[in-house]
């Protein structure tokens, strides 16, 4: 009897909210509320992907026979010359293709996401302007190779210095002065306040409009076999898998390094052992920005358009794949942008494009069920 009531209660918020955007709202909303049971969260998040699904999938399902074909249609969407599923060859070939770009996006993500994962793991913040360094680092680049006919080397390491200065001038200005802050909420709101005046310092500067970002990959397409891989693609996966290798063998082999590692373990105890606690979180702010204007370029180079508001959502999915890999592990960020990117891509490619964000997200909110501190996060007790 119980069960039934709850089930009468869950037909009745679809009911309200099924043709309402508020649901989104309402879902995100109930899911951050600590005393929701795991059962409430569950069925919420049911309803959140049955909103999204009904009318792309159920409206098509009008008989078995069409519910086959539909979803046929689906993994073959992409090959107009293989309508069926005798086209092994060909459909694995376009698979392969979606993966790798799917890890090519990824490895955008995780470039951005090891800099909120690392700010997070030694300075205990979550900075929300790190993806407006990303849009400050494609116009330095675009203004510097496009504008004034720069060579491109130059454009990108004007870009990583612009983007490192930036962040060490932001942390020093915004953050330091926060630091011991009696609210948290008092540096969160800080962070957002710092996005929105690199977003309109951008338009004031650059203006609205879009611009055309020429890439600085110096070829178009690289052919292995049957796949045609584009150059984009393959310089990001190359140059992710360099900056993550390097940055840990910063961090385990060097003396910075392990003084991040004692500032992200107990940052009293680092400071009673001789550690500059502030040296070192803008040392973290520094690299962590070089490494998002190493992104900004990679990212419109693939994605050649420039806007003020480029960085916005890359940035809010970087974070994302921060936590999904355990925000605070470099690793961690790695595996949840590489993750993140190819769940983006084939969500994108066989199933919707429209529904490739909620997807991303709602599998974000299933891996924090099972696992609330991410793949490779661990779970910290403090003591009172």
């Amino acid at each position: 009897m119980r069960q039934h009531s709850r089930f009468s209660v869950f037909r009745g918020i679809s009911a309200v909210f099924s043709r309402s955007f508020l649901l989104p709202v309402h879902f995100a909303g109930c899911i951050c509320f600590a005393e929701c049971s795991l059962f409430l969260r569950f069925m919420l998040f049911l309803q959140f992907i049955w909103w999204y699904t009904k009318q792309d999938i159920i409206e098509n399902r009008r008989s078995e026979q069409q519910a086959r074909n539909f979803f046929c249609k689906l993994l073959t969407e992409d090959l107009p010359a293989h309508r069926s599923l005798d086209g092994g060859v060909p459909h694995m070939v376009n698979f392969i293709t979606n993966l790798i770009n799917g890890l090519s996006l990824g490895s955008i993500y995780a470039i951005i996401a090891i800099g909120y994962t690392m700010v997070y793991g030694i300075a205990k913040m979550l900075n929300f302007a790190h993806g407006d360094v990303i849009m400050i680092g494609g116009y330095i680049s675009f203004v510097l190779i496009t504008n004034q006919g720069l060579p491109i080397p130059i454009g990108i390491i004007a870009a990583v210095l612009g983007c490192m200065l930036l962040g060490m001038a932001v942390e020093r200005i915004a953050y330091r002065p926060l630091r011991k802050a009696a609210s948290p909420l008092a540096v969160l709101i800080t962070a957002i306040g710092v996005s929105y005046f690199l977003q309109n310092f951008a338009l004031l500067v650059f203006g609205s409009n879009p611009v055309i970002y020429t890439s600085v990959v110096p070829f178009n397409n690289v052919e292995i076999g049957p796949f045609k891989i584009p150059g984009t693609t393959l310089v990001s996966i190359i140059t992710s898998i360099v900056l993550v290798t390097l940055l840990q063998l910063f961090v385990n082999r060097t003396r910075q390094g392990q003084a991040m590692l004692a500032c992200a373990q107990d940052r009293d105890a680092a400071s009673l052992m001789g550690i500059s606690i502030n040296k070192t979180i803008t040392l973290t702010f520094a690299i962590g920005s070089a490494m998002a204007g190493v992104a900004g370029v990679l990212l419109c180079s693939a994605y050649p358009s420039l806007s003020p508001y480029t960085g916005a959502m890359p940035g809010i999915k970087a974070f994302v794949a921060a936590v999904f890999g355990g925000i605070g592990s470099i690793p961690g960020a790695m595996i949840g942008g590489l993750l993140l990117g190819v769940i983006e891509i084939l969500s994108r490619t066989y199933i919707s494009s429209q529904l490739s964000d909620a997807i991303v997200f709602g599998v974000l909110i299933i891996v924090l069920l099972v696992k609330p501190s991410g793949l490779l996060g661990k779970l910290i007790q403090e003591k009172v």
